[in-house]
């Protein structure tokens, strides 16, 4: 039988994960005019390779715990490391070739989808009816974000929409999984792990693939600002407050991300959202804060979970195994 509780409002950390995803909807500050120069795998290369050097001090006593780890944690250390970090990465880069600065952010609307469901199969996480009050809005919203016209998609923003929709495929599956295997593993030993995996998966498909590494030394800077700030700090800030905030819940904070992008897009980068697409800011930025409110008043949270990764895996189990 299941020993599912509820977390706590004090102990909940929604709102750290709304910070990390605002940061990495600045990406496209970097992200945007160097993949218009060079192709997505080798400015997604030289990003996991800085911060694989970053992290180093982290990799070294994070190599052995993983090794000590079950094999459902190896594997999801794998998954979120080859697919969450590296191809993830290189589908939303080559996104920005065919949509504006919002466009990509298409991928926000189904990552909850698919985490929950996710959540629901690997955590035992229990949805109440209220989160429905909180996801309905936030979907309908990242697709009025997501399309200038969402009733009339292109072929371009169609493109980009289904390189964001994998990305968010395997985006969802990192946030799942990163909360199994912190049963185990430290969000430092997380960290190192996924850009180090990353990086070498990266390294061998450009072998294989033939992919030129040559960058100018003009995207040297752009490059290293994109590793440092969307990704080394919202990452250490994310998997900071992961292990204290379910998959589900955590999933509808990253729609923060889209947010802060629409932000950038319109103060830095030009874009100039139609009407559509402000009521689309407006929906999520109400769903992400209303939810986060929520869950730290109320005394039937949205979300019912065990208090812990290692419940939480510990109770699935039980109540699996005959």
């Amino acid at each position: 039988m299941s020993t599912t509780t509820t977390t706590s409002g004090r102990g909940d950390r929604t709102w750290l994960v709304a910070v990390a995803a605002s940061l990495w909807g600045i990406s496209s500050l970097w992200r945007g005019p160097l993949a218009k120069e060079y192709p997505s795998l080798t400015i997604v290369f030289w990003e996991h390779l800085v911060l694989t050097v970053l992290t180093l001090w982290w990799l070294v006593p994070a190599v052995p715990r993983v090794v000590r780890a079950s094999t459902r944690t190896k594997v999801s250390v794998l998954v979120i490391g080859v697919g969450s970090s590296a191809l993830a990465t290189v589908m939303f880069t080559a996104a920005f070739r065919f949509g504006d600065p919002v466009t990509p952010q298409v991928l926000q609307k189904l990552q909850p989808l698919i985490a929950i469901a996710l959540a629901a199969l690997l955590l035992g996480e229990r949805l109440r009816r209220s989160y429905l009050w909180f996801v309905v809005p936030a979907m309908v919203g990242a697709w009025l974000l997501a399309f200038a016209d969402p009733l009339g998609v292109t072929v371009s923003s169609a493109q980009a929409a289904l390189l964001a929709i994998g990305a968010a495929a395997l985006w969802a599956a990192g946030t799942v999984l990163g909360r199994a295997a912190s049963a185990e593993l430290t969000f430092s030993d997380l960290t190192a792990l996924r850009f180090a995996l990353g990086f070498v998966a990266l390294a061998v498909t450009a072998m294989v693939t033939g992919t030129s590494l040559a960058v100018g030394g003009d995207a040297v800077v752009n490059i290293v600002l994109l590793a440092l700030f969307p990704g080394l700090l919202a990452l250490l800030l994310y998997y900071r407050a992961l292990g204290h905030t379910p998959a589900s819940r955590a999933t509808l904070a990253e729609l923060a991300f889209p947010l802060s992008a629409v932000v950038v897009g319109v103060a830095a980068l030009g874009a100039r959202p139609t009407a559509s697409q402000w009521v689309g800011f407006v929906m999520v930025l109400a769903s992400v804060v209303g939810l986060a409110l929520h869950e730290q008043r109320s005394r039937r949270p949205s979300v019912a979970v065990p208090d812990d990764a290692r419940e939480a895996l510990g109770a699935h189990a039980g109540a699996t195994t005959p």
